[in-house]
C-alpha cells in the first residue's frame, strides 16, 4: 500500500509586509533582498498563532479532500515555532477540527519537517496502522528574527499548509531522508530564556540566544550540494528518469539556491515552481503551501509524477517521489 496526497489547505496572513516597508528600519533595499533571495514580501502574524492557522489550513485541506474530520485517525504537525510546549499543536489542531478519533502529535525538522511529516505518515501508512492522516506544517517565524538584523529578518514569514495524505494504490514511490547534526551550528535558534533553580534567579542565556542565528553562506552551499544529491538518490531508487517528473516542489528559501539545483540537476527552471517571492521562507508550511497553491489552480494533475525536498536546520534535508 502506499500513501496518496488527496486534498490541500493553506492560511497566509492578511498582513503584508514588504522589502520597501522593512527598508524604513533595517539598513536595506528592495534591490539588496530581491537580488540575493528572491523575496520581494512576506506575510506576517498580526495575532494569529500558529495553531489558529494550522487548523484553518487543515479544515481547507480537509474540504478539498472530501475527507471529514471524523475520518482522520492522526495527526502530524511539523514546526519549530510554537507559542507553548504544551499541549501540543496537533491536539490543538484535533479541537479545532473535531477529530475525534485521532491520534496527535507534532514533529520538529525545521524546514525539513513537512518532508519528514510525510515519510513518517507514509510509515504507519504502509505498516496499515492508520489509512487517513493530516499532516500540517505551521510557523511563526516572525516571533524568532530579531527585526534589527538584516540577514535573518529579511528571509521569513508566516504560514501554514496541510494535505491529507491516505492509503492508495498509487501514491509515494520512493522516499530519503537524512541529517548531519555536526553542523548544526550553521543555523540555530536557542529557547527562550528560563531561570534555573541554582542560580539566584539568574536568566540562563541572554534575550538574543532566542533569535535565528544563520550563517548564509553555508547554508547556501549545504543546500545546493544535498538537495541535487537526495533528489537523485530518489530518482535512482524508484527507476525514474528526470524526463518522467513534470514538476520539483522544493523548500521555498531562496531563488538562487532553486535555480541552482535546477542547473545541477540539468532540468529546466520552469519545472521548478517558486512563491517564495510573495511569501518568503515559512519554514515547514512552505512546500504544502505551494502544494496547495498549484492543486488549487488546477496546474497538479492526477498522475504526475513530483518530486518534494526540503532542506534546513539541523542540519537535516529529504526528498520524496511521488504520484500526484
Amino acid at each position: 500500500m502506499k500513501t496518496r496526497i488527496t486534498g490541500t489547505g493553506s492560511y497566509l496572513p492578511e498582513k503584508i509586509i514588504s522589502n520597501e516597508e522593512l527598508a524604513q528600519w533595517v539598513d536595506t533595499s528592495d534591490e539588496w533582498i530581491s537580488t540575493r533571495t528572491g523575496i520581494k514580501k512576506r506575510r506576517i502574524a498580526a495575532g494569529e498563532t500558529a495553531g489558529e492557522m494550522a487548523a484553518r489550513a487543515a479544515k481547507r485541506a480537509l474540504e478539498n479532500s472530501g475527507t471529514s474530520s471524523e475520518q482522520i485517525q492522526m495527526i502530524i504537525v511539523a514546526t519549530c515555532s510554537k507559542e507553548q510546549c504544551f499541549p501540543s499543536l496537533a491536539c490543538q489542531v484535533q479541537k479545532a477540527i473535531g477529530a475525534v478519533s485521532a491520534a496527535a502529535f507534532d514533529l520538529s525538522a525545521a524546514c525539513s519537517g513537512f518532508l519528514y511529516a510525510l515519510n513518517t505518515a507514509h510509515a504507519y501508512i504502509r505498516a496499515g496502522i492508520y489509512e487517513k492522516i493530516l499532516i500540517v506544517g505551521t510557523e511563526v517565524l516572525s516571533d524568532l528574527v530579531d527585526w534589527t538584523d538584516r540577514s535573518t529578518c529579511v528571509l521569513f514569514g508566516d504560514g501554514a499548509g496541510a494535505v491529507v495524505a491516505e492509503a492508495s494504490e498509487e501514491g509515494m514511490d520512493g522516499f530519503v531522508q537524512y541529517a548531519d547534526g555536526s553542523k548544526g551550528e550553521v543555523l540555530t535558534c536557542k529557547g527562550r530564556s528560563r531561570k534555573k533553580f541554582f542560580q539566584d534567579g539568574e536568566e540562563d542565556g541572554k534575550p538574543e540566544d532566542s533569535y535565528i542565528s544563520m550563517n548564509g553562506q553555508e547554508v547556501f552551499k549545504f543546500a545546493v550540494k544535498k538537495v541535487p544529491e537526495c533528489i537523485e538518490q530518489v530518482l535512482e531508487q524508484t527507476g525514474y528518469e528526470k524526463e518522467k517528473i513534470r514538476w520539483y516542489f522544493l523548500h521555498q528559501a531562496n531563488s538562487r539556491i532553486i535555480r541552482s539545483v535546477a542547473k545541477r540537476l540539468e532540468e529546466p527552471e520552469e519545472k521548478f515552481p517558486m512563491n517564495l517571492m510573495e511569501y518568503g521562507n515559512t519554514s515547514a508550511a512552505s512546500i504544502p503551501i505551494l502544494l496547495d497553491e498549484m492543486n488549487r489552480k488546477g496546474e497538479l494533475v492526477r498522475g504526475d509524477k513530483v518530486i518534494l525536498s526540503g532542506f534546513g536546520a539541523g542540519l537535516t534535508w529529504a526528498a520524496a517521489l511521488l504520484t500526484w
